[in-house]
């Protein structure tokens, strides 16, 4: 079990510096009914996608592994305004946004997954998502039953909300998702704002509220050393930088739990529980119904998002598949930080 011993010891340790007592404030903080349909949606102009065909058509004669491709290779100068609109929504705005679309009827998927690689890299530093380095991530169903070492987004199953690599160190700052294929039924995303969550908290239970930003126990999903324990102790929330950061799995507290022998006492499992009830009331969930092409970018500090099960076609060419990559400004880029 690694230095569990040490977890345990961190774990063990409570901090009340910062925790808000006030509702908090700002275009972060919204429902289903206080969004507008433009609220997010940055469309691709026409001078952006004249640039990101150039980049197509040097591919196509230079073939290059999309690793190896920089926005320094290209000129790009419509697509930078295009990337600081993105930024400007998901740091100041509501924090997610939806840039529609890249013309999948011109593009390959290999060139599709090219100019997302690219745009990404306009807004912060792709990192790697898995303990080996993998930068590039492929989500789709592989016809695996989620559990510890296996993700739920290689699954299709239905998931909770969740921040991606909960589990970790130093989790991404923003989650990317390039749509190639949707699937024959389902597979709806959605996301939902903590900070909308916790303001119910505040109003409902505070009594609960100093809980959330306590240490949990995180199942660490096989995904480190082998000689390092295999669960995780942070504050599901907590002050970073004055901003509050979230980090939440429901499935993997449980099984973290589970994993150290230890029983989530009453209180624990209270605040969990209330958490992940709120956030599962319609009115504070935003649907979207993602169409190739389309990228989601949404802010994995401040917001939770998820996906609803899905049925896939037969066709291997059908299947839903979607392209994703974590970004994160500081920190190394491995996968620890």
């Amino acid at each position: 079990m690694g230095n569990l011993a040490s977890v345990l010891k961190d774990h063990s340790e409570t901090a009340t510096h910062g925790i808000p007592r006030d509702k908090l404030s700002g275009n972060i903080v919204w429902t289903r009914a206080s969004l507008k349909p433009s609220n997010g949606l940055v469309r691709l102009n026409a001078k952006a996608a004249a640039e990101l065909d150039d980049v197509v058509r040097m591919l196509r004669d230079n073939p290059l592994p999309i690793e190896f491709l920089e926005p320094s290779m290209f000129r790009l100068d419509a697509c930078r305004d295009l990337m600081d609109e993105c930024r400007s929504t998901l740091e100041n705005g509501v924090g997610f946004a939806i840039i529609d679309r890249l013309p999948m009827d011109k593009y390959s998927r290999l060139e599709a997954k090219a100019a997302y690689w690219i745009l990404s890299q306009l807004l912060s530093r792709p990192v790697a998502q898995s303990w080996d380095g993998k930068v590039i991530y492929d989500v789709r169903d592989f016809g695996k039953a989620p559990g510890n070492g296996v993700r739920p987004d290689i699954t299709n199953a239905e998931q909770n909300f969740h921040t991606d690599n909960s589990y970790n160190i130093c989790p991404p700052d923003y989650v990317a998702l390039l749509c190639l294929q949707t699937a024959k039924e389902g597979g709806v995303s959605s996301i939902v704002s903590f900070y909308t969550v916790l303001n119910e908290m505040l109003e409902r239970r505070p009594d609960l509220v100093d809980r959330l930003f306590a240490p949990y126990l995180f199942d660490r999903q096989k995904e480190h050393a082998p000689d390092s324990p295999p669960v995780i102790s942070h504050p599901m929330m907590q002050m970073d930088h004055g901003s509050i950061l979230c980090r939440l799995s429901h499935r993997h507290v449980i099984n973290g739990y589970k994993m150290a022998g230890i029983e989530l006492d009453p209180v624990s499992e209270d605040a969990l529980e209330t958490l992940e009830s709120i956030m599962r009331e319609p009115e504070f969930i935003r649907e979207f119904f993602f169409e190739p092409g389309q990228i989601q970018i949404v802010d994995n500090r401040r917001l939770g998002h998820r996906r609803s099960g899905f049925v896939d076609y037969e066709e291997e060419d059908k299947k839903r598949h979607l392209v994703r990559l974590w970004l994160r400004r500081e920190g190394r880029r491995y996968y620890n930080g």
